[in-house]
């Protein structure tokens, strides 16, 4: 069966990260086994309303108002009658919402069920149980995927993580990994400096991907190995604090502080190292580690989260998130890439070409595209027009109070629909005109819109 397929999520280009990247292989490979996929995030800043990217992928970039880190205002019914225009004119028959901090993945999620559509959800993050945030955050993803039609996860960590803040049957939920484009990521060891070992750090610098403790490592590093350069793309938050090192123990000329990076040069930036240092605190999966192992670089890596699943452990190594024992794994690593420069009976070998072949097989997005289907295809389909009683149900499970207040608001989401079905009748959208798709018949090149 051929699917049209609308990916959900506040996260996605012109903004770099692996939620994005992970959209965007996802619906190209999608659309080359001849379903129709289309993005819907909201507008940063002048990119807004619809663009068109590679081999026809549709963008619907909608206004709305940011809150946080590129999340968008839980508005919950602010943007229903928007939503309901692009489904009906895309002739969507499964809404794929993806990152459950997404305000707008979880609301889109709502609203197609109330429309009768298919519903899946993939979570990429691990969050707590303690904080007030987590509390709420927690809620909120149980009340959204009450009436889910299936869950992908990236781990198996992030299975159990997502499975005990949303209260849900762990056989509804699938572990797909994330995938790297192979040659997108070759390694060029010719790249890489003949007098230095260049360390590379390509992360959002924010306190949960380990910036503060980079900070503290990065000094004493380069103090314990003089030999040693490092190379940091990425930005946030604590962006300043890198600068504030680097200024305060005059390490100007041995630490390169490049600011954000286009997810296209990240390759090139790879190549000129020989050690990927990821001090993250926590890690659903990690998909620069599978990029940085393609590229043929020694990964040494914090041991948190679903980490310890993604790469064999000959290509990388491993630490607890604390300062001395990261410092001592990168020297660890260190030792190991002059071993195998002077060929001194290495520890373990580095053999970059022999990594990316074995990344290759490993970790593909056309393996991904295929397990994503069977999880489309695994859909109960009779539930899709189930009566209301039964996802009533469903959402009054979710505690004594909030249950109640999550049926009030499935009632007023039915009525909205109900009014926006009078007021904009099905009849009167246009329906938007499919991408044409290349086909071979009979040695000639051909289009088809079926």
């Amino acid at each position: 069966m051929i699917y049209n397929i609308a990916m959900v999520s506040d996260y996605f280009y012109p903004q770099p990260g692996g939620i994005e990247s992970h959209m965007y292989q996802l619906a190209q490979q999608l659309i080359n086994l001849g379903h129709h996929v289309i993005i819907i995030t909201h507008a940063y800043g002048d990119r807004t309303g619809i663009r068109y990217l590679t081999n026809g992928l549709k963008a619907y970039y909608i206004p709305a108002f940011v809150l946080y880190r590129n999340t968008t205002f839980p508005a919950l019914w602010a943007q229903f009658p928007i939503l309901r225009q692009i489904l009906i004119r895309e002739n969507i028959h499964i809404v794929h919402g993806h990152a459950s901090l997404s305000s707008l993945c979880l609301e889109c999620i709502l609203h197609a069920r109330t429309m009768g559509l298919r519903t899946v959800f993939t979570d990429h993050s691990l969050f707590g149980f303690a904080d007030a945030g987590s509390i709420l955050g927690n809620k909120l993803l149980k009340f959204c995927l009450s009436d889910i039609g299936h869950v992908i996860c990236v781990s198996h960590t992030c299975k159990e993580n997502t499975v005990l803040r949303a209260s849900l049957d762990p056989s509804n939920v699938s572990v797909i990994p994330n995938a790297v484009l192979s040659p997108n990521f070759m390694p060029d060891p010719s790249k890489a400096s003949k007098e230095f070992i260049t360390i590379v750090v390509i992360s959002r610098l924010y306190a949960n991907k380990g910036a503060d403790l980079l900070s503290v490592v990065i000094p004493k590093i380069c103090q314990r190995h003089p030999m040693v350069r490092f190379i940091v793309a990425g930005s946030g938050p604590k962006e300043i604090d890198l600068e504030q090192m680097r200024e305060r123990y005059q390490l100007q000329e041995r630490v390169q502080l490049l600011g954000s990076v286009r997810h296209e040069d990240v390759r090139n930036l790879m190549v000129k190292g020989q050690i990927y240092l990821h001090p993250t605190l926590t890690e659903a999966f990690g998909t620069v580690l599978v990029e940085a192992a393609s590229c043929g670089l020694l990964v040494v890596t914090t041991k948190v989260g679903g980490i310890p699943e993604v790469l064999p452990p000959h290509m990388t190594v491993y630490s607890q998130p604390s300062e001395n024992d990261l410092v001592d794994a990168v020297s660890e690593a260190i030792e190991i890439v002059q071993e195998n420069r002077f060929h001194i009976n290495p520890r373990r070998k580095i053999d970059p070409y022999e990594f990316h072949r074995q990344i290759e097989k490993m970790y593909q997005w056309s393996d991904v595209a295929q397990r994503t289907l069977r999880v489309y295809n695994s859909i109960d389909t009779e539930t899709l027009h189930e009566p209301l009683v039964n996802r009533l149900t469903r959402y009054y499970g979710c505690g004594t109070w909030a249950g109640k207040l999550f049926i009030l608001v499935i009632i007023v989401d039915c009525l909205l629909y109900y009014i926006l079905e009078w007021l904009y009748p099905r009849s009167q959208i246009d329906s938007a005109p499919m991408w044409p798709r290349k086909t071979t018949k009979s040695n000639s090149a051909s289009y088809t819109n079926d």
